[in-house]
This record gives structure tokens, C-alpha cells and sequence, in this order.
């Protein structure tokens, strides 16, 4: 058994690429505990370490995989878990506040009579509550995108 493989079946290799012959070599050095990710990494998409790393590094190199650390990834997680909680605040507010239609709405799409017609905000607190909510959106989804546009500019 060579380095970077396993004795299990279902572990692939890198594909050969026929048309140039591959004579570069890249030597790279991991720690114990290092190499063991990789490799567990390797292993979770049945592929041998070397052939995963080599995959990993020409995806970066070629622009289709960008490398997030974990704190930005877990922010930008966040970022998008707290506009979802924000969006269903905002569905409730408006199904708190808005009053029934004069006439009847087919189950399947009740808001087929009004078509692009914004639902106005309710006057007094509950309008100031989903005004808020809104700019609050507003302002997650543009943290998100600055998130977003500062990791593109670094890779």
C-alpha cells in the first residue's frame, strides 16, 4: 500500500490526464494531526489523500473553489440564519396585521386578485414593528454581501 491510499475499495485516484504528461511534482509537508484531516477529508468523498489535496488545489488555483475560514464561514452562517428568523418575524407581523380581503382569494394563490400590489404597512406600532424588521433585512443582507465581496477581493 502506497502513502496516500487505502485498503479499502472504494477509494479513487486522481483521473490520468493522457493528452500532457503530468512531470511536475509539488511536495507539501503536514503535521500527524493535519494529515489525519485530510485524510478523513479524502475518505468522506472516497478519494485517496493525494488525489483530494490535488483536486482542492487546482480548484483554488483555478478560481472555482474559494477557501472561507471557519469564523467567516460561521458568520456568514449566522448572517443567514438571522434573516431567515427575520423574514418569518416579518410574515407574522403582516399576518397579525393585515385585515382580510373584501372578497374571497383562491386557496392557491391569495393574492392573485392584487397582483404586485405592495402590502401596505399597518398604521401605529405593529407598522413601526415591521418598518424595523425590514430595515433590519435591509441591513443583514448587506452585511452579508460586504462579507461576501471582501472574501472575493482576498482570493
Amino acid at each position: 500500500m502506497t502513502s496516500g491510499t487505502s485498503d479499502q475499495s472504494t477509494t479513487r485516484r486522481r483521473e490520468r490526464h493522457t493528452a500532457t504528461p503530468r512531470n511536475k511534482r509539488l511536495y507539501i509537508t503536514y503535521t500527524d494531526t493535519e494529515l489525519e484531516v485530510v485524510r478523513l477529508a479524502a475518505r468522506h468523498e472516497g478519494q485517496a489523500a493525494a488525489a483530494w489535496a490535488g483536486q482542492k488545489l487546482m480548484a483554488v488555483a483555478q478560481g472555482t473553489l474559494i477557501p472561507v475560514s471557519r469564523d467567516a464561514g460561521d458568520g456568514l452562517r449566522e448572517l443567514i440564519r438571522s434573516r431567515l428568523h427575520l423574514q418569518e418575524a416579518v410574515s407574522a407581523l403582516h399576518a397579525l396585521t393585515t385585515p382580510p380581503a373584501p372578497f374571497p382569494a383562491p386557496a392557491a394563490r391569495p393574492y392573485a386578485a392584487l397582483p404586485h400590489t405592495p402590502r401596505p404597512a399597518p398604521p401605529g406600532p405593529a407598522g413601526t414593528a415591521l418598518t424595523q424588521a425590514l430595515d433590519a433585512i435591509a441591513r443583514v443582507d448587506e452585511a452579508t454581501l460586504q462579507i461576501m465581496r471582501e472574501r472575493r477581493s482576498r482570493t
